[in-house]
């Protein structure tokens, strides 16, 4: 499997980046937010892209999110996961807990907001915008390091 994560505030890089190799996609969107460290866990490759660029540099609405995605489909990742670091406005979800969302809401602004445009038309559907295998390989992960979460929810 190829997996790819991209971090957020909070997690910024991975153990041992100097002995990840480093990859420079050209996409058209432009140049990712920072280069993608790839390393390998078992017979995974593990692929780390920092959301906000090295240092965290990079404000929400500057991220080429799609020069990240597209580097990532372009070096074969099976699975993104995207970690965020966020309140919440439920009083029952304590601070550390880590939340598996199954909906979202973008409320970033100025930026692009598709990958359709310039005469490419394409109706997609985000009525489920996550995938339930994935979240239930992490539901398993996060019960058997008994880490506190909570499957489903909005981000």
């Amino acid at each position: 499997m190829k997996i790819a994560i991209i971090g957020g505030s909070g997690l910024y890089d991975i153990d041992n980046p100097s002995e990840a190799e480093e990859q420079n996609i050209v996409t058209p969107w432009g140049e990712t937010s920072s280069s993608i460290l790839k390393t390998q866990s078992g017979e995974n490759e593990i692929f780390f892209l920092s959301r906000h660029g090295r240092g965290h540099l990079i404000s929400p609405s500057q991220i080429n999110y799609r020069a990240n995605i597209y580097a990532l489909k372009f070096l074969g990742v099976d699975w993104i996961i995207s970690v965020s670091a966020v309140g919440s406005l439920k009083e029952e979800i304590n601070p550390g807990t880590i939340v598996l969302p199954d909906q979202f809401i973008d409320f970033t602004k100025q930026r692009e907001s598709t990958f359709f445009d310039e005469g490419i038309v394409a109706h997609v559907s985000m009525a489920k915008p996550t995938s339930p295998g994935l979240s239930n390989c992490c539901e398993a992960s996060l019960k058997k390091l008994n880490i506190n979460y909570q499957a489903g929810g909005t981000y």
